[in-house]
């Protein structure tokens, strides 16, 4: 067994103790958590956390996992405010850059009542377990830390855990092992 796949069954282990649930962070909120892999396996990541998720509908346990796909989201949002065909244009015309800054201004993304926040507040459940997803996707629209950050201060009574295609330390996070984020997390780290 892979050392990826360990590490998943370690996770499974820990999510299912309803102390995780209850988990308290270093200011007495409910935990964030950070599973970093190797980006190169992101398919394997993928299948596995639809594994998880599909186990945990057919179980009794009295929680539920939902994910949510960052990309899915922002593209869902786009596609409901008529503008997905507009960025299109924009990008043709003006670039990938103009796109990026339009698209983060429509979702508030530095805000907390930025509608990718929104999004998932009004769809987790009381008790639930966030699975955070697609933040390779959205690179360089969303940046992770500006979602761990808006949704700290609005989703504080389930646990969120952020899988994330690079590496977190416990304090700076490397997206793809390449591009580094100058920002400090109070995340922790689900399993090493």
């Amino acid at each position: 067994m892979n050392v990826l796949a360990q590490r998943f069954d370690k996770a499974e282990q820990i999510i299912k103790k309803p102390a995780f649930r209850e988990n308290k962070g270093l200011g007495n909120e409910v935990g964030y958590y950070i599973f970093d892999y190797p980006a190169e396996e992101e398919l394997y990541v993928r299948e596995r956390i639809e594994y998880i998720q599909k186990k945990n509908e057919s179980s009794t346990d009295d929680y539920k996992i939902v994910v949510f796909d960052l990309y899915e989201i922002v593209i869902s949002i786009l596609k409901d405010k008529g503008y997905l065909e507009k960025c299109y244009d924009i990008e043709k015309k003006k670039g990938f850059q103009k796109v990026s800054t339009a698209v983060s201004n429509l979702m508030r993304i530095t805000s907390t009542d930025g509608l990718i926040v929104e999004y998932i507040r009004e769809r987790t459940p009381e008790k639930a377990i966030v699975f955070l997803v697609g933040v390779g996707k959205c690179f360089p629209i969303i940046r992770s830390h500006t979602v761990l950050n808006n949704l700290h201060q609005v989703i504080d009574n389930v646990p969120v855990v952020m899988f994330y295609p690079g590496k977190y330390d416990g304090q700076e996070l490397i997206l793809f092992n390449e591009i580094k984020d100058d920002n400090y997390y109070r995340a922790f780290k689900l399993v090493d």
